[in-house]
């Protein structure tokens, strides 16, 4: 069984995306996370997107130095805004209310 390339998968989304923010996404595409951090894979999604974007698009890979926890980093974040708060779910309502209480809490 063959998967699509993280690639692929990256460029299929932002072609599904409006057409008004195709290129800002194109222009902001942030690697993050453990898997991000083998040595050229910056320089090869580059290579890869910019294969497959339209030529007119200019392609930004951005691979910060701490994307190997940045999912961590931006979960913490927003588990501290007070905003987030109120989307919080205790394990009370959830045994009472079951797996909609994401839905009515957070959407």
């Amino acid at each position: 069984m063959e998967s699509a390339g993280v690639h692929e998968t990256v460029h299929s989304s932002i072609m599904r995306c409006d057409i008004d923010i195709r290129k800002d996404l194109f222009a902001n595409i942030v690697m993050s996370g453990g898997t991000t951090m083998y040595p050229g894979i910056a320089d090869r999604m580059q290579k890869e997107i910019t294969a497959l974007a339209p030529s007119t698009i200019k392609i930004k890979i951005i691979a910060p130095p701490e994307r190997k926890y940045s999912v961590w980093i931006g979960g913490s974040i927003l588990a501290s805004l007070s905003t987030f708060q109120t989307m919080w779910i205790t394990k009370e309502e959830y045994d009472e209310s079951g797996p909609g209480i994401v839905h009515r809490k957070c959407f």
